[in-house]
């Protein structure tokens, strides 16, 4: 079985990297970028019987921050 974890910076938290990517963008003259979210993918390569639920187990004590961070799994 596959999972696929998204991670993102939750909406209102800074994002400098995101913020470094649209000024580079702009900077090689991809105009209209008004805004950049920057995360992470992780793929999971599970045991078969793995549970969604162990996944948002791994996910909330490791893969996200989720002071800061939100997640999504995908299967």
């Amino acid at each position: 079985m596959k999972a696929r974890v998204t991670v993102m910076l939750k909406e209102g938290v800074l994002d400098p990297q995101g913020e470094a990517v649209r000024h580079a963008l702009g900077a090689l003259g991809f105009d209209g970028v008004e805004g950049v979210r920057q995360g992470k993918v992780i793929e999971l390569d599970l045991a078969e019987g793995t549970t969604e639920e162990r996944v948002r187990e791994m996910c909330e004590r490791l893969l996200a921050n989720t002071v800061i961070e939100s997640y999504r799994i995908e299967s």
